[in-house]
């Protein structure tokens, strides 16, 4: 299975350890037409993006893009839901200069507001530790619904790893991605994706991107983890957004 582009990539400018013209070669070396710059919103606790910074990020893009004319170079965002009305730490009039939006459920970001902690992350903390099955099913349900009330009110391409770090309900989740043209991540960084959840997912209309969540340059296009569960879950390239497409741009 071809895949030609990799949006899930991190820089200096977030946790990453490369520049971005580093995983622009990367990129180029693995064969990719495409190569997606997608950095985590300012919320994220302990990271120092700021949100000037995708000004910046536009601007060295552009610069490349002049140097680097065989492959597709994308500005993208990995935002942060903060709420549990799935509020991103990105505002719009950034979201609306940048080529695609991610959006991801991660567990260290600042909330909106002290009942939003409480109950997307604090919850979700006891909810580990503590053998209760309401609870369980509660911070589930809330989970779920913040990633739906984000994707629905939003113009979001691609969610990351779905449910890594705090459980949704997967099923519950494909329908809405559906519903929003959006494509769920088959993260091939992180060693927690089954293929249960992706013939889940499949079995509800869901479409898939396969990301590297490339933290260092070498990463970018490493995408074998991934592609053995596609493998495993019977998928094939009419269910990945990124798979067996010529090189186009795909800039929108």
């Amino acid at each position: 299975m071809k895949i030609w582009a990799d949006f899930h990539t991190h820089t200096r400018y977030s946790h990453g350890t490369g520049t971005i013209e580093q995983n622009v070669r990367a990129a180029m070396k693995r064969g990719l037409c495409a190569i997606g710059i997608s950095e985590h919103g300012p919320a994220n606790i302990g990271l120092c993006l700021k949100l000037e910074d995708f000004h910046k990020m536009r601007e060295e893009i552009e610069r490349l893009r002049n140097k680097y004319t065989d492959i597709d170079i994308l500005l993208g965002c990995e935002a942060n839901i903060v709420s549990l009305d799935g509020e991103l730490d990105i505002p719009d009039y950034i979201l609306e200069d940048l080529d695609y939006s991610m959006v991801g459920l991660h567990p260290m970001v600042w909330p909106r507001s002290l009942k939003d902690g409480f109950c997307l992350f604090f919850e979700n903390i006891i909810a580990k530790v503590v053998d209760s099955g309401p609870l369980k099913e509660k911070v589930m349900e809330q989970n779920t619904t913040a990633l739906i009330k984000a994707i629905s009110n939003n113009n979001i391409k691609i969610v990351t790893h779905p449910g890594l770090h705090l459980p949704i309900d997967t099923a519950k989740l494909a329908r809405a991605a559906v519903e929003n043209r959006t494509a769920l991540e088959i993260n091939a960084g992180h060693g927690y994706m089954t293929e249960e959840y992706v013939k889940i997912a499949k079995a509800n209309g869901a479409k898939f991107a396969i990301g590297s969540d490339a933290h260092h340059p070498r990463d970018v296009g490493n995408l074998k983890k991934a592609l053995e569960i596609v493998q495993k879950a019977g998928l094939s390239e009419r269910d990945i957004i990124n798979a067996d497409l010529t090189c186009e741009t795909v800039r929108c």
